[in-house]
């Protein structure tokens, strides 16, 4: 292959965005290493483990502790009414984001592996018994690897697992095979974080569910990338993480099917997650509150609101193209 034409692929990529002008938004990136002719400017290549924040997110951070600081869902003075608003908007932001029916299907996390862990224990405590099978694939993180590891210690469950491939794809002929009346859930990586690999996930919930099973999908890598619509995958959950998509750390995301949510019990006791208290019951806060003991990431929530605008205003498929160009032109180059 000519070098023409694995330059025409970078051409087309930066065709596609503006990189020069998007580096702007990010302060860091104007930070400098080095001392005099080995002055460099920073690029940042782990991305898969945290993106840097633009400053539309870093100036969101800062309005609310200087004109919005107070408790949410609590309070009838100003401060309280202004954040709560701000709060209660950048869930709706989200589900609109991931195309969620209702924003009562979006639970603030403080990111996808408390988000797993809050589906293991408050569905999985319920659902899972002995004998009972929980389907996931070679490629998990360990984020959605554990919180089963440890739930099926407790309750006498198997974990099974689906293979890959050379290539790094998943073997799809096995996950059919594996699945089976024993099977009570599959939770599996949308995206690797090792290979980038594309689980083919419509297909695998479309199998599931032919057999009454629902399906989580860790999302961490996915959401970042590409185009989410949760009522296209028909997914039951989707776990992802705001500091993998400009947003600030500590916060992340569950989204999950109301049916399931309502039926589900607590993940954890404390204020706000109660709709009345006597000293020895209470009864649960309504959906997604019931999910969300305590005081919450305020400023966090807000800010993924503000990177949710954000990667909106540069459009999910122009960013998912113009990564496909870069992946083409990239590996092109390798050979």
């Amino acid at each position: 292959m000519s070098d023409v034409s694995i330059e025409k692929e970078l051409m087309d990529a930066t065709k596609i965005l503006d990189v020069a002008s998007l580096r702007q938004d990010f302060p860091i990136l104007a930070e400098e290493f080095g001392e005099g002719e080995k002055k460099r400017r920073l690029i940042y290549f782990d991305n898969g483990a945290t993106t840097q924040k633009p400053r539309q997110v870093i100036d969101a951070l800062v309005n609310y502790y200087q004109h919005q600081n107070a408790n949410v869902h609590r309070a009838i003075h100003t401060l309280g009414e202004r954040a709560t608003l701000a709060y209660e908007e950048s869930r709706k932001k989200i589900a609109r984001f991931i195309n969620a029916p209702s924003e009562r299907e979006v639970i603030f996390t403080r990111g996808t592996t408390e988000a797993i862990n809050l589906v293991a224990h408050a569905w999985g405590r319920k659902h899972i018994r002995s004998g009972d099978e929980i389907l996931l694939s070679e490629m998990e993180h360990h984020s959605n690897l554990i919180p089963w590891q440890l739930l099926a210690q407790e309750k006498g469950a198997r974990l099974r697992f689906i293979p890959f491939k050379e290539d790094g794809s998943l073997d799809f002929d096995r996950f059919e095979d594996l699945l089976n009346e024993r099977t009570r859930l599959v939770a599996l990586v949308h995206m690797s974080n090792v290979f980038g690999t594309i689980n083919p996930v419509m297909g695998i919930i479309e199998k599931a569910h032919a057999q009454g099973v629902p399906v989580l999908l860790d999302g961490a890598q996915s959401v970042p990338h590409l185009p989410i619509d949760v009522q296209k995958l028909d997914c039951d959950f989707l776990a992802f993480s705001g500091h993998k998509m400009c947003g600030p750390t500590g916060i992340g995301v569950l989204y999950g099917k109301a049916e399931l949510l309502e039926e589900m019990n607590p993940y954890q006791g404390g204020g706000e997650m109660i709709s009345a208290v006597w000293l020895d019951h209470a009864t649960w806060n309504d959906i997604p509150h019931k999910f969300e003991a305590g005081t919450p990431n305020i400023a966090g929530a807000i800010g993924l609101g503000v990177a949710v605008d954000y990667l909106t205003r540069v459009g999910m498929n122009k960013i998912t193209r113009y990564e496909q160009k870069l992946t083409t032109y990239a590996l092109k180059r390798m050979r």
